[in-house]
Protein backbone atom coordinates (compact mmCIF):
# COMPACT_ATOMS: atom_id res chain seq x y z
CA UNK A 1 0.00 0.00 0.00
CA UNK A 2 2.85 2.40 0.86
CA UNK A 3 4.44 1.59 -2.51
CA UNK A 4 1.14 2.38 -4.25
CA UNK A 5 0.96 5.75 -2.46
CA UNK A 6 4.40 6.59 -3.78
CA UNK A 7 3.76 5.46 -7.35
CA UNK A 8 0.26 6.90 -7.85
CA UNK A 9 1.22 10.62 -7.66
CA UNK A 10 4.09 9.98 -10.07
CA UNK A 11 1.71 8.29 -12.58
CA UNK A 12 -0.75 11.17 -12.29
CA UNK A 13 2.04 13.68 -12.90
CA UNK A 14 3.15 11.82 -16.02
CA UNK A 15 -0.43 11.73 -17.32
CA UNK A 16 -0.85 15.44 -16.66
CA UNK A 17 2.38 16.15 -18.51
CA UNK A 18 1.19 14.15 -21.54
CA UNK A 19 -2.15 15.90 -21.56
CA UNK A 20 -0.45 19.25 -21.41
CA UNK A 21 1.97 18.69 -24.27
CA UNK A 22 -0.21 20.37 -26.89
CA UNK A 23 -1.15 23.15 -24.48
CA UNK A 24 2.53 24.00 -23.99
CA UNK A 25 2.66 24.72 -27.71
CA UNK A 26 -0.07 27.35 -27.47
CA UNK A 27 0.92 31.00 -27.85
CA UNK A 28 2.01 32.57 -24.58
CA UNK A 29 3.34 35.91 -25.85
CA UNK A 30 1.73 39.25 -25.05
CA UNK A 31 -0.82 40.16 -27.70
CA UNK A 32 -1.29 43.83 -26.90
CA UNK A 33 -1.42 45.96 -30.05
CA UNK A 34 -1.21 49.67 -30.75
CA UNK A 35 -4.63 49.62 -32.40
CA UNK A 36 -7.26 50.63 -29.77
CA UNK A 37 -9.50 47.86 -31.04
CA UNK A 38 -6.83 45.41 -29.89
CA UNK A 39 -5.70 47.22 -26.76
CA UNK A 40 -6.83 44.35 -24.54
CA UNK A 41 -5.93 41.61 -27.00
CA UNK A 42 -4.05 39.63 -24.37
CA UNK A 43 -7.28 39.12 -22.44
CA UNK A 44 -8.94 37.64 -25.50
CA UNK A 45 -6.82 34.50 -25.47
CA UNK A 46 -8.28 32.39 -22.68
CA UNK A 47 -6.33 29.33 -21.60
CA UNK A 48 -8.00 26.02 -22.29
CA UNK A 49 -10.35 25.12 -19.44
CA UNK A 50 -8.62 22.62 -17.19
CA UNK A 51 -10.89 23.15 -14.18
CA UNK A 52 -12.82 19.97 -14.88
CA UNK A 53 -11.19 16.76 -13.76
CA UNK A 54 -11.16 14.11 -16.49
CA UNK A 55 -11.26 10.52 -15.33
CA UNK A 56 -8.65 9.02 -17.63
CA UNK A 57 -9.43 5.53 -16.33
CA UNK A 58 -12.89 5.75 -17.93
CA UNK A 59 -13.04 5.45 -21.72
CA UNK A 60 -14.73 8.31 -23.61
CA UNK A 61 -18.51 8.00 -23.75
CA UNK A 62 -18.56 8.74 -27.48
CA UNK A 63 -16.63 10.54 -30.21
CA UNK A 64 -17.81 13.97 -28.98
CA UNK A 65 -16.49 13.21 -25.50
CA UNK A 66 -13.20 12.13 -27.03
CA UNK A 67 -12.95 15.43 -28.89
CA UNK A 68 -13.67 17.45 -25.74
CA UNK A 69 -10.90 15.65 -23.87
CA UNK A 70 -8.32 16.72 -26.45
CA UNK A 71 -9.07 20.46 -26.63
CA UNK A 72 -5.69 22.18 -26.46
CA UNK A 73 -5.95 25.47 -28.38
CA UNK A 74 -6.60 28.44 -26.06
CA UNK A 75 -10.13 29.77 -26.33
CA UNK A 76 -10.65 32.96 -28.30
CA UNK A 77 -12.83 35.41 -26.40
CA UNK A 78 -13.69 38.10 -28.95
CA UNK A 79 -16.91 39.76 -30.12
CA UNK A 80 -16.69 37.83 -33.40
CA UNK A 81 -16.35 34.51 -31.58
CA UNK A 82 -19.38 35.34 -29.44
CA UNK A 83 -21.31 36.53 -32.49
CA UNK A 84 -20.71 33.28 -34.37
CA UNK A 85 -21.53 31.21 -31.29
CA UNK A 86 -24.87 33.01 -31.06
CA UNK A 87 -25.43 32.51 -34.78
CA UNK A 88 -24.88 28.74 -34.68
CA UNK A 89 -26.89 28.43 -31.47
CA UNK A 90 -29.77 30.22 -33.22
CA UNK A 91 -29.60 27.64 -36.05
CA UNK A 92 -29.39 24.33 -34.17
CA UNK A 93 -30.92 22.37 -37.05
CA UNK A 94 -28.00 23.43 -39.27
CA UNK A 95 -25.44 22.36 -36.67
CA UNK A 96 -27.24 19.04 -36.23
CA UNK A 97 -27.24 18.35 -39.98
CA UNK A 98 -23.52 19.05 -40.16
CA UNK A 99 -22.91 16.86 -37.12
CA UNK A 100 -24.90 14.00 -38.65
CA UNK A 101 -22.75 14.15 -41.79
CA UNK A 102 -19.64 14.29 -39.60
CA UNK A 103 -20.56 11.03 -37.89
CA UNK A 104 -19.23 8.96 -40.79
CA UNK A 105 -15.76 10.48 -40.59
CA UNK A 106 -15.20 11.66 -37.00
CA UNK A 107 -13.69 8.50 -35.56
CA UNK A 108 -11.05 8.25 -38.27
CA UNK A 109 -10.20 11.95 -38.10
CA UNK A 110 -9.97 12.07 -34.29
CA UNK A 111 -7.95 8.86 -34.25
CA UNK A 112 -5.44 10.34 -36.69
CA UNK A 113 -5.30 13.61 -34.72
CA UNK A 114 -4.63 11.71 -31.50
CA UNK A 115 -1.97 9.60 -33.19
CA UNK A 116 -0.13 12.78 -34.21
CA UNK A 117 -0.60 14.48 -30.82
CA UNK A 118 -2.52 17.43 -32.31
CA UNK A 119 -5.36 19.43 -30.69
CA UNK A 120 -8.74 17.80 -31.28
CA UNK A 121 -10.25 21.18 -32.21
CA UNK A 122 -8.89 20.36 -35.67
CA UNK A 123 -11.57 17.66 -36.02
CA UNK A 124 -14.11 20.50 -36.00
CA UNK A 125 -12.44 22.41 -38.84
CA UNK A 126 -14.49 20.68 -41.60
CA UNK A 127 -17.61 22.21 -39.98
CA UNK A 128 -16.21 25.58 -41.03
CA UNK A 129 -14.59 24.47 -44.27
CA UNK A 130 -17.23 22.30 -45.92
CA UNK A 131 -20.11 21.80 -43.45
CA UNK A 132 -18.68 18.24 -43.34
CA UNK A 133 -19.77 17.58 -46.92
CA UNK A 134 -17.06 15.56 -48.76
CA UNK A 135 -18.51 16.63 -52.12
CA UNK A 136 -18.36 20.36 -51.28
CA UNK A 137 -16.91 22.53 -54.06
CA UNK A 138 -16.25 26.25 -53.69
CA UNK A 139 -16.09 29.16 -56.12
CA UNK A 140 -12.32 29.11 -55.58
CA UNK A 141 -12.25 25.49 -56.87
CA UNK A 142 -11.58 24.09 -53.39
CA UNK A 143 -12.97 20.59 -52.89
CA UNK A 144 -13.70 18.05 -50.19
CA UNK A 145 -14.06 17.99 -46.43
CA UNK A 146 -10.89 20.06 -46.00
CA UNK A 147 -11.37 22.30 -49.07
CA UNK A 148 -8.04 21.89 -50.82
CA UNK A 149 -7.49 24.07 -53.86
CA UNK A 150 -5.93 22.15 -56.80
CA UNK A 151 -2.35 23.41 -56.37
CA UNK A 152 -2.17 22.74 -52.61
CA UNK A 153 -3.77 19.34 -53.14
CA UNK A 154 -1.09 18.41 -55.68
CA UNK A 155 1.62 19.65 -53.30
CA UNK A 156 0.33 17.16 -50.73
CA UNK A 157 0.10 14.31 -53.26
CA UNK A 158 -3.68 14.31 -53.69
CA UNK A 159 -4.30 12.84 -57.15
CA UNK A 160 -6.59 14.90 -59.37
CA UNK A 161 -7.39 13.62 -62.83
CA UNK A 162 -10.28 12.67 -65.08
CA UNK A 163 -10.96 9.52 -63.08
CA UNK A 164 -10.75 10.66 -59.47
CA UNK A 165 -10.11 13.59 -57.18
CA UNK A 166 -8.48 12.61 -53.90
CA UNK A 167 -9.26 16.02 -52.43
CA UNK A 168 -12.68 14.44 -51.88
CA UNK A 169 -11.30 11.18 -50.48
CA UNK A 170 -11.99 11.17 -46.69
CA UNK A 171 -8.79 9.31 -45.79
CA UNK A 172 -6.35 10.87 -48.26
CA UNK A 173 -7.61 14.42 -47.72
CA UNK A 174 -7.60 14.08 -43.91
CA UNK A 175 -4.00 12.89 -43.89
CA UNK A 176 -3.00 15.72 -46.25
CA UNK A 177 -4.86 18.36 -44.20
CA UNK A 178 -3.24 17.26 -40.94
CA UNK A 179 0.18 17.19 -42.64
CA UNK A 180 -0.43 20.76 -43.81
CA UNK A 181 -1.75 22.02 -40.47
CA UNK A 182 1.16 20.45 -38.60
CA UNK A 183 3.60 22.08 -41.05
CA UNK A 184 1.91 25.47 -40.60
CA UNK A 185 2.05 25.24 -36.82
CA UNK A 186 5.70 24.20 -36.88
CA UNK A 187 6.39 27.23 -39.08
CA UNK A 188 4.30 29.76 -37.11
CA UNK A 189 4.50 28.36 -33.56
CA UNK A 190 0.95 29.63 -33.04
CA UNK A 191 -2.32 27.81 -33.84
CA UNK A 192 -4.22 31.02 -34.69
CA UNK A 193 -1.62 32.02 -37.25
CA UNK A 194 -1.49 28.43 -38.53
CA UNK A 195 -5.27 28.36 -39.01
CA UNK A 196 -5.25 31.77 -40.69
CA UNK A 197 -2.52 30.48 -43.00
CA UNK A 198 -4.59 27.40 -43.84
CA UNK A 199 -7.45 29.66 -44.92
CA UNK A 200 -5.62 32.58 -46.54
CA UNK A 201 -2.28 31.02 -47.48
CA UNK A 202 0.99 30.91 -45.57
CA UNK A 203 2.63 33.50 -47.83
CA UNK A 204 -0.22 35.99 -47.39
CA UNK A 205 -0.08 35.68 -43.59
CA UNK A 206 3.71 36.06 -43.53
CA UNK A 207 3.46 39.19 -45.66
CA UNK A 208 0.81 40.63 -43.32
CA UNK A 209 3.06 39.91 -40.34
CA UNK A 210 6.00 41.57 -42.09
CA UNK A 211 3.90 44.68 -42.82
CA UNK A 212 2.94 44.96 -39.16
CA UNK A 213 6.51 44.63 -37.98
CA UNK A 214 7.66 47.24 -40.49
CA UNK A 215 4.99 49.61 -39.13
CA UNK A 216 6.04 48.99 -35.54
CA UNK A 217 2.96 46.91 -34.74
CA UNK A 218 2.58 43.50 -33.15
CA UNK A 219 2.47 40.55 -35.53
CA UNK A 220 0.11 38.28 -33.57
CA UNK A 221 -3.12 36.97 -35.08
CA UNK A 222 -5.45 39.61 -33.59
CA UNK A 223 -3.20 42.44 -34.73
CA UNK A 224 -3.08 41.49 -38.40
CA UNK A 225 -5.13 43.14 -41.14
CA UNK A 226 -6.96 40.08 -42.48
CA UNK A 227 -9.52 39.73 -45.27
CA UNK A 228 -13.08 39.25 -44.04
CA UNK A 229 -13.24 35.50 -44.63
CA UNK A 230 -10.01 34.87 -42.71
CA UNK A 231 -10.99 37.34 -39.97
CA UNK A 232 -14.11 35.23 -39.33
CA UNK A 233 -12.40 31.86 -39.77
CA UNK A 234 -10.96 31.22 -36.30
CA UNK A 235 -14.01 32.76 -34.55
CA UNK A 236 -16.23 30.31 -36.44
CA UNK A 237 -14.08 27.40 -35.27
CA UNK A 238 -14.23 28.75 -31.70
CA UNK A 239 -18.03 28.95 -31.99
CA UNK A 240 -18.33 25.31 -33.07
CA UNK A 241 -15.96 24.37 -30.25
CA UNK A 242 -18.14 26.23 -27.73
CA UNK A 243 -21.24 24.34 -28.86
CA UNK A 244 -19.54 20.93 -28.91
CA UNK A 245 -18.10 21.64 -25.45
CA UNK A 246 -21.54 22.43 -23.97
CA UNK A 247 -24.32 21.42 -26.36
CA UNK A 248 -26.98 21.52 -23.63
CA UNK A 249 -26.18 25.15 -22.90
CA UNK A 250 -26.95 26.05 -26.51
CA UNK A 251 -29.92 23.65 -26.90
CA UNK A 252 -28.16 21.65 -29.60
CA UNK A 253 -28.69 17.90 -29.76
CA UNK A 254 -25.52 16.36 -31.14
CA UNK A 255 -26.34 13.04 -32.85
CA UNK A 256 -24.84 9.91 -31.28
CA UNK A 257 -21.43 9.09 -32.74
CA UNK A 258 -19.85 5.99 -31.26
CA UNK A 259 -16.19 5.97 -30.36
CA UNK A 260 -15.65 3.09 -32.78
CA UNK A 261 -14.72 3.03 -36.48
CA UNK A 262 -17.68 3.74 -38.76
CA UNK A 263 -16.10 2.44 -41.95
CA UNK A 264 -13.69 -0.23 -43.07
CA UNK A 265 -11.57 -0.35 -46.21
CA UNK A 266 -11.50 -2.99 -48.93
CA UNK A 267 -9.16 -3.11 -51.92
CA UNK A 268 -10.64 -3.81 -55.38
CA UNK A 269 -8.68 -5.84 -57.93
CA UNK A 270 -11.31 -5.80 -60.71
CA UNK A 271 -13.08 -2.96 -62.49
CA UNK A 272 -16.54 -2.36 -61.03
CA UNK A 273 -19.41 0.05 -61.61
CA UNK A 274 -20.00 2.53 -58.78
CA UNK A 275 -23.73 1.79 -58.87
CA UNK A 276 -23.19 -1.95 -58.73
CA UNK A 277 -20.75 -1.62 -55.82
CA UNK A 278 -23.44 0.25 -53.88
CA UNK A 279 -26.03 -2.40 -54.71
CA UNK A 280 -23.72 -5.24 -53.66
CA UNK A 281 -23.20 -3.45 -50.34
CA UNK A 282 -26.99 -3.05 -50.06
CA UNK A 283 -26.53 0.70 -49.62
CA UNK A 284 -28.34 3.65 -51.16
CA UNK A 285 -26.16 5.11 -53.90
CA UNK A 286 -26.01 8.48 -52.12
CA UNK A 287 -24.70 6.85 -48.93
CA UNK A 288 -22.08 4.88 -50.88
CA UNK A 289 -20.95 8.05 -52.65
CA UNK A 290 -20.71 9.89 -49.32
CA UNK A 291 -17.97 7.44 -48.30
CA UNK A 292 -16.45 7.19 -51.78
CA UNK A 293 -16.85 10.65 -53.29
CA UNK A 294 -13.47 10.80 -55.05
CA UNK A 295 -14.53 8.76 -58.09
CA UNK A 296 -15.44 11.04 -60.99
CA UNK A 297 -16.73 8.34 -63.36
CA UNK A 298 -19.39 5.62 -63.07
CA UNK A 299 -16.68 2.96 -63.08
CA UNK A 300 -13.87 2.27 -60.60
CA UNK A 301 -10.74 1.02 -62.36
CA UNK A 302 -8.67 -1.72 -60.77
CA UNK A 303 -5.47 -0.30 -62.31
CA UNK A 304 -5.76 2.62 -59.91
CA UNK A 305 -5.56 0.20 -56.96
CA UNK A 306 -8.69 1.77 -55.47
CA UNK A 307 -9.70 1.47 -51.85
CA UNK A 308 -13.44 1.41 -51.17
CA UNK A 309 -14.89 2.59 -47.87
CA UNK A 310 -17.89 0.69 -46.54
CA UNK A 311 -19.70 0.79 -43.19
CA UNK A 312 -18.23 -1.98 -41.07
CA UNK A 313 -21.51 -3.90 -41.01
CA UNK A 314 -21.65 -3.87 -44.83
CA UNK A 315 -18.29 -5.51 -45.56
CA UNK A 316 -19.51 -9.08 -45.09
CA UNK A 317 -22.68 -8.31 -47.03
CA UNK A 318 -20.66 -6.85 -49.90
CA UNK A 319 -18.26 -9.80 -50.02
CA UNK A 320 -21.11 -12.35 -49.93
CA UNK A 321 -23.02 -10.60 -52.70
CA UNK A 322 -19.87 -10.18 -54.77
CA UNK A 323 -19.15 -13.90 -54.47
CA UNK A 324 -22.72 -14.71 -55.54
CA UNK A 325 -22.75 -12.27 -58.45
CA UNK A 326 -22.55 -13.67 -61.97
CA UNK A 327 -21.73 -11.60 -64.98
CA UNK A 328 -19.88 -8.37 -65.72
CA UNK A 329 -18.92 -6.18 -62.77
CA UNK A 330 -18.23 -3.29 -65.12
CA UNK A 331 -20.71 -2.21 -67.78
CA UNK A 332 -18.28 0.44 -69.10
CA UNK A 333 -14.91 0.07 -70.76
CA UNK A 334 -12.09 2.39 -71.74
CA UNK A 335 -11.85 3.40 -75.40
CA UNK A 336 -8.72 5.12 -76.65
CA UNK A 337 -9.92 7.61 -79.24
CA UNK A 338 -7.74 8.97 -82.01
CA UNK A 339 -7.39 12.71 -82.39
CA UNK A 340 -9.88 13.97 -84.96
CA UNK A 341 -12.06 10.85 -84.79
CA UNK A 342 -15.77 11.56 -85.26
CA UNK A 343 -17.73 11.50 -82.01
CA UNK A 344 -20.87 10.46 -83.87
CA UNK A 345 -19.05 7.49 -85.36
CA UNK A 346 -17.73 6.44 -81.93
CA UNK A 347 -21.25 6.62 -80.50
CA UNK A 348 -22.72 4.50 -83.35
CA UNK A 349 -19.95 1.92 -83.02
CA UNK A 350 -20.75 1.44 -79.35
CA UNK A 351 -24.55 1.55 -79.65
CA UNK A 352 -25.19 4.70 -77.65
CA UNK A 353 -26.48 8.09 -78.60
CA UNK A 354 -24.14 10.99 -79.20
CA UNK A 355 -25.81 12.78 -76.25
CA UNK A 356 -24.97 9.84 -73.95
CA UNK A 357 -21.38 9.79 -75.16
CA UNK A 358 -21.04 13.53 -74.51
CA UNK A 359 -22.58 13.30 -71.05
CA UNK A 360 -20.51 10.43 -69.73
CA UNK A 361 -17.29 11.97 -71.07
CA UNK A 362 -17.98 15.65 -70.29
CA UNK A 363 -17.69 16.63 -73.96
CA UNK A 364 -18.99 20.09 -74.86
CA UNK A 365 -21.89 20.23 -77.35
CA UNK A 366 -19.90 22.29 -79.85
CA UNK A 367 -17.15 19.69 -80.22
CA UNK A 368 -17.59 17.25 -83.12
CA UNK A 369 -14.35 15.26 -83.01
CA UNK A 370 -12.27 13.60 -80.32
CA UNK A 371 -9.14 15.24 -78.96
CA UNK A 372 -7.51 11.88 -78.43
CA UNK A 373 -6.99 10.04 -75.16
CA UNK A 374 -9.34 7.83 -73.18
CA UNK A 375 -13.12 7.83 -73.28
CA UNK A 376 -15.76 5.72 -71.57
CA UNK A 377 -18.06 3.60 -73.73
CA UNK A 378 -20.46 0.75 -72.87
CA UNK A 379 -18.84 -2.61 -72.33
CA UNK A 380 -22.06 -4.35 -73.36
CA UNK A 381 -24.98 -3.40 -75.61
CA UNK A 382 -27.16 -1.11 -73.47
CA UNK A 383 -30.90 -0.84 -73.45
CA UNK A 384 -32.75 2.44 -73.81
CA UNK A 385 -32.26 3.39 -70.17
CA UNK A 386 -28.64 2.34 -69.82
CA UNK A 387 -26.48 -0.75 -69.56
CA UNK A 388 -28.15 -3.90 -68.27
CA UNK A 389 -26.45 -5.53 -65.31
CA UNK A 390 -26.26 -9.30 -65.01
CA UNK A 391 -28.54 -10.95 -62.44
CA UNK A 392 -27.36 -12.79 -59.37
CA UNK A 393 -26.92 -16.51 -59.44
CA UNK A 394 -28.07 -18.78 -56.61
CA UNK A 395 -25.86 -18.08 -53.58
CA UNK A 396 -23.24 -20.68 -52.77
CA UNK A 397 -24.63 -23.48 -50.64
CA UNK A 398 -28.24 -22.60 -51.40
CA UNK A 399 -28.93 -25.74 -53.43
CA UNK A 400 -30.08 -26.11 -57.00
CA UNK A 401 -33.84 -26.35 -56.61
CA UNK A 402 -36.01 -23.84 -58.45
CA UNK A 403 -36.97 -20.69 -56.51
CA UNK A 404 -40.61 -21.75 -56.35
CA UNK A 405 -39.60 -24.88 -54.44
CA UNK A 406 -37.95 -22.75 -51.78
CA UNK A 407 -40.92 -20.50 -51.11
CA UNK A 408 -44.10 -21.45 -49.33
CA UNK A 409 -47.42 -19.89 -50.26
CA UNK A 410 -48.49 -17.27 -47.73
CA UNK A 411 -51.51 -15.69 -49.35
CA UNK A 412 -52.26 -14.00 -52.65
CA UNK A 413 -49.73 -11.12 -52.25
CA UNK A 414 -46.81 -12.66 -50.30
CA UNK A 415 -44.87 -15.87 -49.89
CA UNK A 416 -42.47 -17.21 -47.31
CA UNK A 417 -38.80 -17.94 -47.89
CA UNK A 418 -36.83 -20.12 -45.46
CA UNK A 419 -33.37 -18.62 -45.04
CA UNK A 420 -30.46 -20.90 -45.86
CA UNK A 421 -26.71 -20.56 -45.52
CA UNK A 422 -25.35 -18.04 -48.04
CA UNK A 423 -28.59 -16.09 -48.43
CA UNK A 424 -28.39 -12.30 -48.41
CA UNK A 425 -31.09 -9.68 -48.71
CA UNK A 426 -29.65 -8.47 -51.99
CA UNK A 427 -29.56 -11.97 -53.51
CA UNK A 428 -33.13 -12.69 -52.38
CA UNK A 429 -34.38 -9.36 -53.69
CA UNK A 430 -32.94 -10.14 -57.11
CA UNK A 431 -34.29 -13.70 -57.07
CA UNK A 432 -37.82 -12.72 -56.14
CA UNK A 433 -38.04 -9.57 -58.24
CA UNK A 434 -38.30 -7.14 -55.33
CA UNK A 435 -36.04 -4.72 -53.45
CA UNK A 436 -34.01 -4.87 -50.26
CA UNK A 437 -36.12 -2.01 -48.87
CA UNK A 438 -39.34 -3.96 -49.48
CA UNK A 439 -37.94 -7.06 -47.79
CA UNK A 440 -36.82 -5.03 -44.79
CA UNK A 441 -40.18 -3.27 -44.50
CA UNK A 442 -42.28 -6.42 -44.87
CA UNK A 443 -40.20 -8.34 -42.32
CA UNK A 444 -39.42 -5.45 -39.95
CA UNK A 445 -35.66 -5.93 -40.44
CA UNK A 446 -33.17 -3.35 -39.21
CA UNK A 447 -29.82 -4.79 -40.31
CA UNK A 448 -28.59 -7.03 -43.12
CA UNK A 449 -27.81 -10.25 -41.23
CA UNK A 450 -30.19 -13.15 -41.83
CA UNK A 451 -30.63 -16.02 -39.41
CA UNK A 452 -30.46 -19.44 -41.05
CA UNK A 453 -33.85 -21.16 -40.71
CA UNK A 454 -35.81 -17.95 -40.22
CA UNK A 455 -38.84 -17.30 -42.43
CA UNK A 456 -39.02 -14.20 -44.60
CA UNK A 457 -42.20 -12.90 -46.19
CA UNK A 458 -41.65 -12.21 -49.89
CA UNK A 459 -43.81 -9.43 -51.43
CA UNK A 460 -45.68 -10.11 -54.66
CA UNK A 461 -45.81 -13.34 -56.63
CA UNK A 462 -43.25 -12.87 -59.40
CA UNK A 463 -40.02 -14.84 -59.22
CA UNK A 464 -36.77 -14.34 -61.08
CA UNK A 465 -34.94 -17.50 -62.03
Amino acid sequence: MNLLRLILPLCLAVLAGCAGTARQQAPQQSLAATDPAHASASSRYIATDTSRTVDLTRPPADAWDRIRRGFAIPNLNTPLARQWTEYYAAHPESVQRMAERAGKYLYYIVDEINRRGLPTELALLPFVESAYDPAAYSHAKAAGLWQFIPSTGLHFNLKQDWWRDERRDPIASTNAALDYLQYLFDMQGDWYLALASYNWGEGAVQRAMARNLAAGKADDYLSLDLPEETRNYVPKLQAIKNIVAEPQKYAVNLPPVENTPYFATIRKTRDIDVELAARLAEMPLEEFRALNPSFNRPIILAEHRPTLLLPRDKVAVFNANLKAYEGRLASWKVYRAKRGESLAAIARRHNISLAQLRKINDIPARRRTALGGVMLVPGAIPNEGGVQLASLRTPAGAGSEAPAARAETAGPNARVHVVRSGDTLYALARRYGTTVSNLRALNNLQGSNLKVGSRLRIPGTSVRG
